[in-house]
């Protein structure tokens, strides 16, 4: 009986002391999963014609790396709410973002909004023009040669149609709508075969390409909406752009405006720029995209945080997203929001600064790597 009384008095003993026990254990967090995939898009030619190439899109691919130290702590502000704009609701089958449509004067537009915060060089070969208040009310505009609007996104509450297609609406009410999602898009002699994904839907409306982004982590609900003229569509014929100093740019700052747009419609407040944990993750990006690679860790060993030190960055927390292959910052952004672990590292409110590093392989096949920190 004494020995039963001893040996259950050191089971509470041993259980009382878990929590210092497992204390150094948790002080890093080292999270990586979704190893490298070969190919994000193969080129088969058919036994038909030879002029007829079908495109496959693969899942897009992505990979996060966190370091966590448990006593640091960063107290974000508290994201001001911003007044939403007064949404009219189009006529017949039109949609508006910001009651702003496809066909929409430049004039309009800055009637309506103003002068854009930035434009930066998007995968079509045209310019997003950025709207946004302290990233609430985030979209972009692209406009045509005769400067009326050919594209519009947004990831926020700006959407408005009298067809039930609006921010927050499930993806049964959308189908309802539109019927079933395209599976391709011919243009000319190419005909393009679209991922099976279950994270966005395509739908040709008349003049008008509809890219229907979910969030499946809120039961399929409309996250975001890309509208792109059907003219525009038809002119890029190729699943990546060419490679440039200018797209690099571009990918880098709405991956950036992108993540800090979900924060702030999350509850947290947005990341500042870090152009030195840029540089960083630029080396990342090319290295990968150089040596045909895709990990956290490069050819030396070295992980994010020893690549980070070894460019004199100090920082009490640090996280990693990777992704690849996605053929712009919007597509790479959803896929992560849409994967656990990254929309953790992104909606993670202990961050202050972020940088983004984009490069290019020879097929001009992007590569994202995100750096957050808390300094």
């Amino acid at each position: 009986m004494k020995r039963l009384f001893l040996f259950l008095l050191l089971v509470f003993a041993v259980y009382s002391a878990k929590p210092y026990w497992e204390e150094p254990v948790s002080q890093h967090v080292d999270i990586s999963f979704l190893k490298p995939v070969d190919e994000a898009i193969e080129n088969v030619v058919t036994s038909e014609p030879v002029e007829k190439t079908i495109h496959y899109i693969s899942s897009t691919v992505n990979q996060i790396l966190q370091f966590f130290i448990t006593d640091s702590k960063h107290s974000t502000d508290e994201v001001d709410d911003v007044e939403k704009p007064e949404l009219e609701t189009p006529e017949s089958n039109q949609i508006s973002i910001h009651n702003i449509q496809i066909g929409t004067s430049v004039d309009t537009v800055m009637d309506t909004l103003g002068a854009p915060l930035q434009t930066s060089l998007n995968e079509y070969g045209e310019r997003w023009s950025t709207y946004h208040q302290d990233y609430h009310n985030f979209m972009m505009i692209s406009y045509d040669e005769e400067r009326n609007v050919n594209a519009l996104y947004t990831n926020d509450d700006l959407i408005a149609s009298n067809i039930g297609l609006r921010y927050g609406a499930p993806k049964a009410t959308i189908r309802e709508v539109y019927g079933e999602p395209l599976t391709e898009i011919r243009k000319g002699a190419n005909l393009y075969l679209l991922q099976d994904s279950e994270e966005f839907d395509l739908f040709e409306v008349e003049d008008l390409y509809i890219y229907v982004f979910y969030d499946i982590h809120r039961d399929d609900q409309v996250t975001a909406l890309q509208l792109i003229s059907k003219e525009l569509e038809q002119q890029r014929k190729r699943i990546y752009a060419d490679a440039s100093d200018a797209l690099k740019s571009g990918f880098e700052r709405q991956l950036f405006d992108l993540t800090n747009a979900s924060r702030v419609r999350h509850g947290v407040s947005p990341l500042t720029w870090d152009e030195r944990v840029s540089n960083t993750a630029r080396k990342h990006s090319l290295d990968m995209a150089r040596n045909n690679y895709f990990d956290h860790e490069n050819l030396q060993g070295l992980s994010p945080f020893d690549r980070m030190k070894a460019d004199h960055l100090s920082f009490r927390s640090a996280g990693e997203n990777l992704a690849y292959g996605q053929s712009s910052s919007i597509f790479a952004h959803e896929g992560l929001m849409n994967s656990k672990g990254h929309r953790d590292n992104i909606l993670l409110d202990m961050y202050s600064h972020l940088g983004v590093g984009v490069a290019f392989n020879e097929e001009s096949q992007p590569y994202y790597t995100t750096n957050f920190l808390l300094k």
